[in-house]
């Protein structure tokens, strides 16, 4: 791509934000009912809280996909570029 400087970024609507977002909110979720659950919960699971640690890892997740998406943001063209036609 040889205009690298012209465009804007795509911000909020790159898939990547979007991803990172829906990710961040269902492991909050994920990581308060894991810190509320009762010990009984925990010992069906092998001793396992897998509510809590699913929940971080997917907040880990989601923090990885905003860095790459700042990072490595995508470049949005400000005007539609045609091909000219040879004659």
């Amino acid at each position: 791509m040889t205009g690298q400087g012209s465009g804007h970024t795509a911000g909020a609507f790159d898939i990547r934000t979007v991803i990172a977002l829906l990710f961040a909110v269902y492991g909050v979720v994920l990581v308060v009912v894991g810190a509320t659950q009762p010990q009984s919960a925990v010992d069906k699971a092998a001793g396992l809280n897998i509510n809590l640690w699913a929940g971080i890892g997917m907040i880990v997740f989601a923090v990885v996909l905003v860095g790459w998406a700042r990072l490595r943001p995508i470049v949005v063209p400000d005007e539609a570029r045609t091909p000219t036609p040879e004659p």
